[in-house]
């Protein structure tokens, strides 16, 4: 059975007092009414202790990692996860070139300043952006840009107002820009490493050259942390902020303040915002508004990228079709040119047969003369010897006839298997293939069923 955070936490409200306190203004319990019951149940578990805080909300995150009254929470924080020990030094101002409607996406956006100069800007994304790669290095460069202005402006009004010497600018002035991305939904990139939820991109030299190139990025997908934290002990500081910021099991929770006990405090920070129940609704409302405007833009970006490729799809096909037209052409010529040849092996045959006809009729009257000479072979004996040297003479030639009509039979028999691969090729089904050498040829069905 899942712990109940009340037991760790006094100060937390009990479901039905938190009920009745909305029952008693009827603006909250409207409010209330609003919402669909799984969200009603929802901020009750929420503000009762039966799951944790949602500490990446706008009005819960601001509070417990407030750079200005709480400044060592964010550098403990930035400490972890960069692995380098980091202090902040102050909060600038947010006028980036970012596009206005993507800041909707967005549950956090803060840019500062580390004591050593560098830039961080750190994003909580509550569903990630499509090109995750290309708008942070356009927001990471605008930063760079931004910083540069920034220390030239600054050494021409210390130039201007100082009398002392003069300073010159130096790029040596520039550090580095860390640009880092939590995301409570990633984007699809980061789901084909799905055992895998730290990414840290610098660039490199494919000749192992060292130059500080400044730019550095840092992308964190929470909800892949979360698939995979039943594999991690929670031993790393780093894997403990991470379980702050995405967890809202008790059992997580428990177990995150008993090995880290500074993290208590933020948990009860954050249940003493959730004694002003009107706030807190105010809050929910808001994410709530917030997570169906950013879904349906999620979507919106999502189906543009599908018309996107379905147009390349469309462009590919329109490409295969006009290959699959002049294929088709070319398969036309190659039909013609055998129509063609058919042609002219009918015609040969049709000699072949004239040939034999003639041949025939020769026969047919040498048949005639050797009857007359049986007739009067008693009669002339050394006649139908010579006949008979003659009828020697006809049967040879007959058979070589003969042996002509079976090799013009066989060029038929080619022509016809020929015609019938071309048909099939023309993907015709077998009755009309039948049909068509029928006509041809001048054969039988039962014919024409010895070539298929």
């Amino acid at each position: 059975m899942a712990a109940n955070l009340k037991d760790r936490f006094p100060i937390i409200r009990k479901r039905e007092e938190i009920l009745s306190e909305i029952k008693k203004n009827s603006i909250l319990q409207s409010k209330f009414d609003s919402w669909e019951e799984t969200m009603q149940k929802e901020f009750l578990d929420l503000c009762s202790g039966v799951k944790g805080l949602k500490l990446l909300y706008d009005g819960f995150f601001k509070e417990i990692m407030n750079p200005e009254y709480v400044p060592e929470r964010l550098n403990d924080f930035l400490s972890s996860v960069l692995g380098q020990e980091i202090k902040v030094l102050k909060v600038l101002p947010v006028d980036s070139v970012r596009i206005s409607d993507e800041s909707s996406l967005l549950i956090m956006d803060i840019v500062i300043e580390l004591e050593d100069g560098s830039i961080a800007n750190l994003e909580i994304q509550k569903i990630g952006y499509l090109f995750p790669g290309q708008r942070s290095a356009c927001y990471s460069a605008d930063l760079l840009l931004r910083q540069y202005r920034r220390v030239r402006n600054e050494i021409t009004f210390s130039n201007t107002k100082g009398t002392g010497k003069k300073k010159k600018f130096n790029y040596r002035n520039i550090k580095s820009v860390f640009t880092i991305v939590l995301f409570e939904k990633s984007p699809k990139e980061f789901h084909s490493l799905p055992n895998d939820y730290y990414h840290f991109f610098e660039q490199q030299s494919n000749t192992g050259l060292k130059l500080d190139l400044l730019q550095k990025y840092l992308f964190i997908p929470l909800d892949i942390f979360q698939k995979n934290k039943q594999n991690i002990d929670i031993n790393e500081k780093r894997d403990a902020w991470l379980t702050l910021f995405s967890s809202d099991n008790p059992d997580d929770i428990i177990e995150l303040i008993e090995k880290y006990p500074d993290f208590r405090r933020i948990y009860e920070e954050g249940y003493q915002i959730c004694l002003n129940i009107e706030g807190v609704m105010d809050m929910f409302s808001e994410e709530l508004y917030e997570l169906d405007k950013n879904t349906v833009e999620y979507m919106i970006d999502e189906m543009q990228e599908t018309v996107d490729r379905q147009k390349q799809i469309i462009a590919e096909n329109e490409l295969a079709i006009d290959e699959q037209k002049r294929m088709i052409n070319q398969y036309e010529h190659t039909i013609n040119e055998y129509d063609q040849t058919i042609n002219e092996y009918n015609q040969t045959i049709n000699e072949y047969d004239q040939t034999i006809n003639e041949y025939n009729r020769t026969i047919n009257e040498r048949n005639q003369t050797i009857s007359e000479c049986n007739q009067t072979i008693n009669e002339r004996n050394q006649t139908i010897s010579e006949c008979n040297q003659t009828i020697s003479e006809r049967n040879q030639t007959i058979s070589e006839l003969q042996d002509t009509i079976h090799q013009m039979k066989e060029v038929q028999e080619q022509a016809i298997r020929g015609t019938v691969a071309i048909l099939r090729n023309l993907k015709l089904s077998e009755p009309e293939i039948i049909a068509q050498i029928c006509s041809q040829y001048q054969l039988s069905e039962n014919e024409v069923q010895d070539y298929l």
